[in-house]
């Protein structure tokens, strides 16, 4: 074999492979391939039974062959399940995973039947919002028996400092400023069309164990029938619903002592 016939062969042995293969090797990684798995779980939308393949795609930003993958692999576990007709819905497993993460917080048990009570004594809605992170989110929401009222999601992540029952996650968790400050002497806050025009609420914080913070109880409703005055003089129907559900989810019925307000997140 020539000198040059050999440095070929070397070179064709050291040279680096060609990147046909890289995307893939990408969607392989244990970070990018959970994310876009979770990304095609989000895509659904509440109240869609079901998306197409090329609508799952649109949604997330990524190639039919890559969503097709996922939502494969989300099958094998039952996170989503693939109809007759091609298109693709939640599988059970997404459905018990959240009656898992609820029942974090005692729902049936506690929450709801508090809900139930405060919905009943205000004639409004009512809903117990947690901390994730920066935003929050609504666990449990029991509607109220009006016609005309308020309707929230539960699990999307709303911010924190636009509504009441955010605002009190905020000052109860030690944000600095006035009006938080004020939030902590009052112990509730009201908000009308702060974060949604014509929506009313007033919230109050509700602790566990060791004057730990857990989240916020609020009522919510349209403006025209929630003016000021009217959740000024809710406010303490809110509050005491918020202590008893305090005590609940401490597990005593002994009042939680005072303490300093540490910030937390939402689990026990």
């Amino acid at each position: 074999m020539s000198n040059r016939s050999t440095k070929a062969s070397t070179a064709a042995q050291t040279a680096p492979p060609i990147p046909d293969t890289a995307p893939a090797a990408k969607d392989a990684s244990g970070v990018t391939a959970v994310t876009r798995a979770l990304q095609v779980l989000e895509a659904f939308a509440l109240g869609e039974s079901s998306l197409s393949l090329a609508e799952l795609s649109r949604r997330c930003g990524l190639h039919k062959t890559t969503v097709l993958r996922l939502a494969r692999t989300l099958a094998q576990s039952g996170f989503m399940v693939q109809r007759e007709d091609s298109d693709w819905r939640l599988g059970p497993a997404a459905g018990w995973l959240g009656a898992r993460y609820q029942a974090g917080f005692d729902v049936q048990n506690v929450l709801e039947p508090a809900l139930r009570e405060l919905t009943h004594a205000t004639g409004e809605s009512a809903a117990f919002y947690v901390r994730e992170g920066q935003v929050r989110t609504c666990l449990v929401r029991v509607e109220g028996p009006q016609a005309l009222r308020h309707h929230a999601r539960m699990g999307e992540g709303l911010p924190l400092d636009k509504g009441s029952p955010g605002r009190v996650i905020l000052a109860f968790s030690g944000e600095p400023g006035k009006a938080y400050e004020e939030i902590r002497k009052k112990g509730y806050h009201w908000s009308i069309g702060e974060r949604e025009q014509g929506v009313a609420t007033v919230s109050a914080p509700v602790f566990g164990m060791h004057w730990r913070l857990m989240g916020s109880v609020c009522i919510s409703g349209p403006a025209s029938r929630l003016p000021a005055e009217k959740l000024e003089s809710l406010a303490q129907t809110v509050m005491a619903a918020a202590t008893q559900l305090s005590y609940a989810l401490a597990g005593n019925m002994a009042a939680p002592s005072h303490g300093p307000v540490r910030a937390t997140q939402w689990h026990p």
